[in-house]
């Protein structure tokens, strides 16, 4: 059955002019903050003040339409002497950086004046501001203009209100300048490689790790103050961080937790064994009805998931032995080869077993130093030193797939191969498997083979291995630059780095979901 949109935004109307998918994904939560959605905000600040209205123009004019089902603001209503009441859109266009009027703001224009004149205002003339270029551009409010804006709004209405969403534009221009072709993915979505970089919301953004014992991060004049115990503070612009993850005995103040939610960014809390205790994520995220899709996705669709997500991650895994040149390399083929085969998830559960008692056992090979010896995975408690910091950088890494899963508004809990018992989200679980290698793994070898971790990093409880404070920073350190780290996409052709790589892989998902996408497809690296 098709929910019924009862009220619509006139924005959203002249977004589904531009393009129905861009309407789409805005009525579904998808948010974005590029440059010129920033530019533009800077630029209404002033229309968006009803303070500023004078007795002749009005700013931040809230209206209405019954008939319409419409809501919206007007930046500016003119009402000069001995002239018609005007209509003002401000527009910052910082990517044409030119006046020019598009169809897309002659519809909005209309609408706002058809709201106003069921209100009682005669609005009968609009023009449209461009705050780059100062200029003002008169809009003709014709019948013909009118009447296309009254049936913008019911193909609005009938589009986002679809459970699926519109499909993608094909080589079209209007891509390259939207604001939202970073979680829209065209390109990807039509399943073809492109020599093309996809817009990043925050490129500036880094995760914030709390990884001192007895820290606390708090909120002050726009910055991020961490301070430990009795050292001088060290502050980080609130811009800079797209992300916080709180380890052990770390605290973190309301305002900054409050602040953060807003900003659509959820915070995860480790523990200092290395395992994922918890996350806190927005209350308004998008694609709400996604969820319960995904939880409905048949049998058949999850193992046929699980068995490319396992393949993959015995070819990374080989791919890691193969630039060692260890022959077990042959064997996690071999098992990956398997894995398209297998006719249920405990087959495949088995042949990752098989292929994790191979990989695991010949990276004492790989790893240089006499102490870094490790004979099989144990999680926790981890019974050497290489596993204590693979306990750390697989938390580091589900951190950050968990991130990506709640960005893009799936269920974390909802996976295809993984268990959701005991609450664990399963569904990270299952999209972190392709990433293990080449990110965790990688970052940790990397740390331990050039010195960043020595034997003195850990300690020894009993028989027990934990990580020292100084070699946890130092891991954390090694695993950020790893995950910032870019490479050419496999698939798609661009450079992406892997943590931007996890929320594509996220959204390949959630198209799966919404059945756009026939299979699922993760990233294997050579």
């Amino acid at each position: 059955m098709t929910p019924k949109i009862e009220t619509l935004t006139i924005g959203v109307v002249a977004h589904h002019a531009f393009c129905p998918r861009r309407a789409w994904l805005e009525v579904h939560g998808e948010r974005t903050d590029t440059g010129q959605v920033a530019q533009g905000v800077v630029d209404h600040e002033a229309v968006d003040d009803p303070s500023t209205s004078r007795t002749k123009r009005l700013r931040a004019v809230d209206v209405h339409s019954d008939a319409l089902g419409l809501v919206g603001r007007c930046d500016s209503v003119e009402f000069p002497e001995g002239g018609p009441i005007t209509v003002v859109e401000h527009k910052a266009a910082p990517v044409r950086r030119r006046s020019d009027v598009t169809e897309p703001q002659r519809i909005q224009l209309a609408l706002q004046a058809l709201c106003l004149q069921e209100q009682g205002i005669a609005a009968t003339a609009a023009a449209v501001w461009f705050s780059t270029t100062k200029r003002r551009v008169p809009v003709e409010l014709d019948d013909s203009l009118l009447s296309e804006a009254r049936e913008e709004v019911v193909a609005t209405r009938e589009a986002v209100g679809k459970v699926e969403p519109p499909l993608p534009l094909e080589d079209d221009w209007r891509c390259r300048r939207c604001s939202h072709v970073s979680v829209c993915l065209p390109e990807e979505h039509l399943q073809r490689p492109q020599a093309r970089r996809i817009g990043v919301t925050d490129p500036a953004g880094r995760i914030l790790h709390l990884a001192s014992a007895g820290s606390r991060a708090t909120l002050r004049r726009g910055q991020i103050e961490v301070r430990v115990r009795d050292e001088e503070p060290t502050a980080v612009p609130l811009e800079q961080v797209a992300g916080l993850v709180v380890h052990g005995n770390a605290d973190v103040s309301s305002a900054l937790l409050r602040e953060m939610l807003q900003r659509g960014y959820p915070i995860v809390w480790c523990r200092w064994s290395g395992s994922v205790a918890g996350w806190a994520c927005p209350a308004d995220g998008p694609n709400g009805d996604a969820r319960a899709l995904q939880f409905r996705l048949a049998e058949s669709a999850k193992l046929d998931i699980a068995k490319v997500i396992v393949a993959a991650k015995l070819r990374n895994q080989a791919a890691i032995l193969r630039r060692h040149d260890l022959p077990e390399r042959r064997l996690l083929r071999d098992l990956a080869h398997k894995a398209g085969d297998a006719d249920a998830v405990s087959t495949l559960l088995g042949l990752e077993g098989a292929g994790a008692n191979a990989y695991f056992g010949a990276m004492s090979l790989v790893l240089k130093p006499d102490w870094a010896k490790i004979s099989k995975r144990t999680t926790r408690p981890a019974l050497d030193e290489v596993n204590a910091a693979l306990n750390l950088a697989y938390a580091l890494l589900l951190s950050d797939v968990l991130r990506a899963i709640v960005a893009c508004g799936l269920d974390p809990s909802g996976g295809v191969m993984h268990s959701p018992l005991r609450n664990k989200p399963a569904l990270a679980l299952d999209l972190m498997e392709e990433m293990r290698a080449p990110v965790a793994d990688s970052a940790v070898i990397w740390a331990i083979n050039n010195g960043e971790l020595q034997a003195k990093d850990f300690r020894r409880d009993v028989d027990v291995v934990r990580m020292t404070e100084d070699g946890r920073k130092s891991l954390i350190a090694a695993y950020e630059r790893r995950a910032q780290s870019e490479f050419r996409h496999p698939r798609y052709g661009y450079k992406v780095s892997w943590r931007r790589a996890m929320e594509v892989q996220a959204r390949m998902f959630l198209a799966l979901v919404l059945g756009e996408l026939p299979r699922y497809q993760p990233i294997e690296v050579r």
